[in-house]
């Protein structure tokens, strides 16, 4: 759309973005259309409407799609076939039984939310919750429990350390637009991660359980599979194939902080390399490979007995992704109408503190077109003269990059491809998703913030 600028206003544009979120809503909760035919269908609707170019609509729609898709459909399509083949193995039951048996019953759901927070530091949200919803299944199927006791502690301790902790790309590039203290910024996070957490997920999590008691009917990956397993692998065993991928992945991450930090240079060969076996994509493709070798073959599964394990580990993820996608297409198309730009700059007219206009911007940017982490580095971007120009301490920089932070994970909805993730994954429909994470997540936002507003104050 090159050359191409908005003239419309963002009172109109604010209108436009509300009816296409409630017909979204309406077409998926009253009139049952299928949420990828709806999405696609708000989608192009949306684009007309916003005054998209018609030469533009059709590629903003792929490109914005094909992105997502991109991103998604490897992380979901590797996830899922490394987490069949621990679920397939009995891995998943066996680091269940022992995590029961180290932690007890009552206390299994806190357990499984204190290893997601520590899988989190280095590994992407998406990446991470797929790779662990085997064990959380396994948890909840062994107890009999309902899942979002299990599932909503350990997707909000996930979505914790992606928003809020460096090396994920929101925070370090939010800290470099405000030339934060990354390493401060780090410490801080770290020790407010695991309060955020207890509030907005774990102790949630126990009242949604309340609220929506549904149990596990089906696998992350298929029908439940109950007939007994042979010669299951060691616990050991299970914890290497979920750590291999994110000790890549750290390494990935490990790197990028030292380049930001300047003490190493990214364009050496060996830098390039390394970063690119520690990409996700690729970080899970290895853990599969040595998961077919460990899982499969050395336990007597092999050749085409093998390949149906695999396959059958496709077909169920096939409407995750399709959906996320197009979930990621209306974001795009929210994004490249202008709707986001619109608002934030009629909002620097209010004469705010800097730490609540940073919160408010982000919180705009994540409500108009959905990625937490484009919130996040264009609030930032937005916001970095006022912070870089004002009188502020190192601490209180710091304060106002998690305060952007938090306000880049409020109220995650439909425009949101996390929101048809953890919807799809958990088995939930629109209306208990909306219930249930689109609330976590603005309950997320909102302690993220006092927390940070109260070292702004301090300190």
């Amino acid at each position: 759309m090159d050359g191409w600028t908005q003239t419309m206003s963002a009172g109109p544009l604010l209108g436009i973005a509300a009816v296409a979120v409630l017909l979204l809503l309406v077409m998926i909760i009253r009139l049952k259309v299928h949420a990828f035919l709806a999405l696609i269908v708000v989608s192009l609707l949306t684009a007309l409407a916003t005054r998209i170019p018609f030469d533009a609509i059709v590629p903003t729609l792929v490109q914005s799609f094909g992105g997502t898709l991109g991103a998604v459909a490897l992380l979901v399509g590797l996830g899922a076939m490394l987490g069949k083949l621990v679920e397939y193995s009995g891995g998943a039951r066996v680091l269940a039984d022992r995590m029961i048996a180290l932690f007890g019953e009552k206390r299994a759901p806190f357990a499984l939310g204190v290893a997601s927070l520590l899988m989190g530091f280095p590994i992407f949200f998406d990446a991470g919750l797929i790779v662990m919803l085997p064990i959380i299944f396994a948890v909840a199927r062994r107890l009999g429990g309902p899942i979002l006791l299990y599932a909503m502690p350990a997707a909000a301790a996930f979505s914790v350390m992606h928003v809020f902790l460096p090396p994920h790309p929101g925070p370090v590039t939010a800290s470099e637009f405000y030339e934060a203290n990354l390493g401060l910024l780090m410490l801080t996070g770290v020790v407010l991660a695991f309060p955020m957490w207890w509030i907005s997920g774990y102790m949630w999590g126990k009242f949604v359980a309340r609220r929506y008691p549904f149990t596990l009917n089906k696998a992350l990956f298929g029908e439940l599979q109950e007939e007994e397993v042979f010669h299951p692998p060691s616990v050991g065993t299970v914890i290497f194939i979920l750590l291999l991928p994110l000790l890549l992945i750290f390494m990935n991450t490990g790197l990028d902080f030292l380049r930001s930090l300047g003490t190493v240079d990214e364009s050496q060969g060996w830098f390039q390399l390394m970063r690119a076996i520690g990409s996700t994509p690729v970080a899970l493709l290895i853990s599969t490979l040595v998961a077919m070798l460990v899982l499969g073959r050395r336990r007597g599964v092999d050749g085409s007995a093998l390949e149906k394990v695999l396959d059958s580990a496709l077909a169920p993820i096939c409407s995750v992704v399709l959906i996320t996608g197009a979930g990621g297409m209306f974001g795009g198309v929210l994004r490249a109408s202008g709707i986001g730009d619109a608002l934030s700059d009629s909002l620097g007219d209010l004469g705010l503190p800097v730490i609540v206009a940073a919160y408010l911007v982000a919180v705009i940017m994540r409500l108009a077109q959905g990625s937490a982490t484009v919130a996040l580095v264009t609030a930032a971007g937005l916001m970095a003269p006022a912070v870089i120009g004002g009188d502020f301490s190192a601490m209180q920089v710091v304060s106002i990059t998690l305060a952007t932070a938090a306000g880049s994970v409020f109220a995650g909805h439909v425009n949101d491809s996390g929101f048809w993730l953890v919807g799809r994954l958990l088995g939930m429909d629109v209306k208990t998703t909306l219930k249930t994470w689109t609330v976590q997540q603005t309950l997320e936002s909102l302690v993220g913030f006092a927390f940070a507003y109260l070292i702004f104050v301090l300190f």
